[in-house]
């Protein structure tokens, strides 16, 4: 697909799918997007829906799904224990991943509770490409803690470097020696590091992350939630994998971790999630806390409508006419912010379009919240909701210091099959005229912090009436353009 040429020279990408369900959506006025991310305290988490014009705060739960999977959940074998739609999956997790031991949960961060529950000691160690906020936070409540082993150009915003979210080979080597192997309660590995503008893995960096697990005795874990995109990204990147298929480059991925976990809400476009192992004393101490935290071993808090979903979806995830519709949509709409000067995360990545803040809002300092800022005025500029990606998801240590994160970026979003075109261009043309008037834009300060993942509903006021002059610029531009 990604060969289709246009006559007259035209590069965009091409939707793969016709939509035959539409969703009325909202464009409200400039006067009541003021209003409305003041009533959510400057948190685009806690925008109402309906307020919202292109909702790409996040791809968790809201790709589309399709035709097939819609049909399957009308099938469903709707049973509490031993359930038919189970068996399916299961087999469907053993064909694709290899692996023989599959335990349900209802997203991913579910899994993340219980493997560190069942692997994290005080004073573990987590060694892992990047973090994630979940699953730092659930190591951390278990008594351990995360050390970031990415390579040094991961945490470069603009760089041409193909697998930014490889492992650094010697830093990992480094902590075990630190350490000690006993220390480390497992590797992990995220594909498509989130937190760093979804860049992928190279499927060599993981063998080699592989083989020194396997030479330590070090259990490595795979975070699949992002691995669609990741997929893709090592077809078309990775000349070894070229002529692989993405049933193949899975199969080769899924055969080096010991464990994977995943958010199905992002692969496979359904809601819910599961853990997979072939390591039978493993899933026998993981199986132990399903029941507890979960639902029973068939259902894991889904619904059998979910787990028919699921199962159809994860299948189409083998397609590659699927998994490019994000990554290919991402790189178009980063291709064009660039044309037009906006900072943005280079080389695109998958999971959505990433804005620099830190260079967008160079005015403003880090612990004022640039990427949060630049949220809540993309919100007001084009009804956009986006999600910050920067200071804001960190948390203060137990001495009350805030660490300032490695990047601040604001993250877009792309569920796959959802965005026309000419909303991406949308897009494009409010925050491009954002950034020419970047200078309207001024900081956040916290009014409610929670301790924990306070970037989920944590509230901010603005410093200066920003806001109030940004709206009058844009009226001043836009005159009754909404």
């Amino acid at each position: 697909m990604s060969s289709i040429k246009f006559y007259y020279g035209d590069s965009v990408p091409l939707e793969m799918h016709k939509a035959r369900i539409v969703q009325k959506l909202n464009l409200v006025p400039v006067d009541y997007r003021l209003k409305a991310i003041a009533i959510a305290g400057n948190n685009t988490f806690l925008l109402k829906n309906r307020d919202v014009f292109m909702d790409m705060l996040t791809d968790s739960g809201v790709n589309a799904m399709s035709d097939q999977q819609l049909a399957a959940m009308m099938i469903a074998d709707d049973s509490y224990a031993g359930s038919e739609t189970f068996t399916k999956l299961e087999n469907k997790i053993e064909e694709i991943f290899g692996k023989k031991y599959f335990l349900p949960a209802h997203q991913g961060r579910a899994c993340e509770n219980i493997i560190s529950q069942v692997l994290v000691k005080p004073g573990s160690i987590v060694p892992m490409n990047y973090h994630f906020t979940t699953s730092k936070s659930h190591i951390v409540l278990n008594g351990g803690s995360v050390e970031e082993i990415l390579i040094d150009e991961g945490l470069k915003v603009n760089s041409e470097h193909p697998f930014k979210g490889n492992t650094d080979i010697e830093k990992l080597k480094k902590s075990i020696e630190k350490h000690g192997a006993e220390k480390i309660a497992f590797v992990r590995l995220e594909a498509g590091t989130n937190l760093i503008g979804g860049q992928p893995f190279s499927l060599e960096n993981m063998r080699e992350v592989s083989e020194v697990c396997k030479q330590f005795g070090i259990i490595l874990v795979l975070d699949a939630s992002l691995l669609a995109d990741n997929l893709y990204f090592i077809k078309v990147r990775e000349d070894q994998c070229k002529d692989l298929s993405i049933r193949e480059i899975t199969r080769e991925i899924s055969d080096l971790p010991d464990v994977i976990y995943f958010s199905g809400r992002k692969l496979g476009c359904a809601r819910g999630g599961g853990i997979c192992t072939n390591d039978r004393e493993m899933c026998l101490k993981i199986r132990e806390l399903i029941p507890l935290y979960e639902g029973f071993l068939t259902y894991g808090g889904m619904s059998v409508r979910e787990i028919e979903a699921m199962t159809v979806g994860l299948e189409e995830t083998m397609d590659e006419n699927m998994i490019n519709q994000g990554p290919l949509f991402i790189a178009y709409m980063t291709e064009e912010l660039q044309k037009k000067g906006v900072p943005v995360v280079t080389p695109p990545g998958g999971l959505g379009c990433h804005l620099n803040a830190m260079e967008f809002l160079s005015h403003v300092p880090q612990n004022r919240y640039p990427a949060g800022a630049l949220a809540a005025a993309v919100y007001i500029a084009s009804g956009v909701r986006g999600m910050e990606r920067g200071t804001m998801s960190e948390q203060r240590d137990e001495n009350g210091v805030e660490p300032l994160s490695n990047m601040e970026l604001l993250r877009l979003a792309m569920p796959r099959r959802v965005f026309t075109l000419s909303q991406v261009k949308y897009a494009v043309d409010r925050i491009a005229w954002l950034y020419e008037n970047r200078e309207l834009v001024g900081g956040l300060t916290f009014i409610e912090e929670p301790k924990i993942l306070r970037f989920f509903f944590g509230r901010l006021a603005p410093i200066s009436d920003w806001q109030n002059r940004l709206v009058a610029k844009f009226k001043s531009d836009f005159a009754d353009s909404l």
